[in-house]
């Protein structure tokens, strides 16, 4: 069984005021500002996924009403695909091959779109996945100790002033023996 997905990109049906697009996906998706934002930021987005075709087509036409223009993708197409560099030989050297240069440890990806195509030259380590229970931060170097002089110090004896401020008296109180209360 074919799945599909909705997808909505910000763009608007044409005549339709955005302003009253915001609102209408506002209250279909009980989304805040933020949320609009970010439905509106022109980044593709996935609204919802894992629908037959009838319920895709629900979902399409509810949001075109609300003045949405999306998109119904099948899930079935082929992904992006990523390319390893290839292993290194016994002595520890990549293979030549034609192309991009490829550094040693990298990932090598082939663009699906021309969106994607703006990333090919971004350099991602190739990162590995350890074992369970592997240490996975290298081990931190013994802390040296402080070389301090403290031969001019000295403790005072308990009790003794250290030459803290004093408390200054507070003002006497004020006389209130001519007042009364009726």
């Amino acid at each position: 069984m074919t799945l599909y997905e909705i997808v909505f990109s910000g763009q608007i049906v044409a005549g339709a005021q955005l302003e009253r697009v915001q609102a209408n996906l506002g209250k279909l998706f009980q989304a805040d500002a933020q949320r609009l934002a970010l439905l509106f930021s022109g980044r593709r987005l996935v609204l919802k996924n894992n629908l037959d075709k009838a319920a895709a087509e629900k979902y399409r036409s509810t949001l075109e009403r609300a003045g949405a223009l999306v998109e119904v993708v099948d899930m079935e197409l082929p992904m992006e695909e990523v390319e390893l560099a290839p292993p290194p030989d016994e002595r520890g050297y990549l293979p030549v091959r034609p192309g991009p240069v490829v550094k040693p440890g990298r990932l090598q990806v082939k663009p699906r779109d021309v969106y994607m195509a703006a990333f090919v030259d971004v350099d991602a380590p190739d990162l590995a996945i350890a074992e369970v229970g592997a240490t996975m931060q290298d081990p931190k170097p013994p802390a040296a100790p402080l070389k301090l002089d403290l031969s001019q110090l000295s403790l005072a004896p308990t009790g003794s002033d250290m030459g803290q401020a004093k408390k200054a008296a507070g003002a006497p109180a004020p006389d209130t023996s001519h007042l009364q209360l009726r």
